[in-house]
């Protein structure tokens, strides 16, 4: 399957991967300041995300879907961002071609070097209780208001809901699915690597950041 993307501009690309709650509308202000400074922007939509499908009993890897559209494209030097769920698949690609990834960048990425924190474990249970409930309203709100930080506005409480409910749409449909994960081996990461963390973010996530930047080579 070919991911469903998007690509503008001109110049050294930069690959977006998106968080779990969204899809590739959440890098749209990113994107619109960096064509304009010259820069080739690539996006897409995970398989469950935005416009592109996810079958039922589907087994697929994240990962391996965003290198074979790296290659569709062509692309043989870029610039990755990876938020959340994206920064783990991200680090999965990059891993997977340290030669090819120019730089790496980070947002608040997953990762399996750390124990989720109580906070976020809560936070699960409660989203799987809402779901098994048939409340998917309220399983939206609640990746709403702990996703979104207090200076977050109405524009991308909105887009956030927007994408989260439709995400759950396609991957409630879509039942129990394989989703492989490939290696991340962060000696082979010797590119620049940027993370970044939230303020009011979980634990897990300024813990992962940390457990990453110990295992780089530099």
């Amino acid at each position: 399957m070919t991911l469903h993307h998007v690509v503008e501009g001109d110049g050294p690309t930069v690959v977006f991967l998106h968080a779990g709650v969204a899809d590739l509308r959440m890098w749209d202000q990113p994107t619109a300041a960096l064509v304009a400074s010259g820069r080739r922007v690539v996006r897409c939509d995970l398989r469950g995300y935005g416009a592109t499908p996810l079958e039922p009993g589907a087994s697929y890897s994240d990962a391996e879907d965003v290198l074979a559209l790296v290659k569709a494209l062509g692309l043989t030097s870029f610039a990755l961002v990876g938020a959340s769920y994206g920064g783990y698949v991200a680090q999965q690609v990059a891993s997977a071609l340290p030669d090819q990834v120019a730089r790496l960048v980070l947002v608040c990425a997953a990762g399996d070097l750390c124990e989720p924190d109580v906070g976020l474990r809560a936070f699960w249970r409660e989203e799987g209780q809402l779901l098994d409930a048939g409340d998917i309203d309220g399983a939206t709100e609640l990746n709403v208001t702990t996703w979104l930080g207090p200076d977050a506005d109405d524009e991308a409480r909105i887009l956030v809901r927007t994408m989260q409910r439709a995400a759950f749409d396609h991957q409630l449909a879509a039942g129990e699915v394989n989703d492989r994960e490939l290696p991340v081996i962060p000696e082979v990461l010797d590119m620049p690597v940027t993370t970044i963390v939230g303020a009011h973010d979980f634990d897990f996530f300024r813990d992962t950041a940390r457990a990453l930047v110990d295992r780089l080579p530099r």
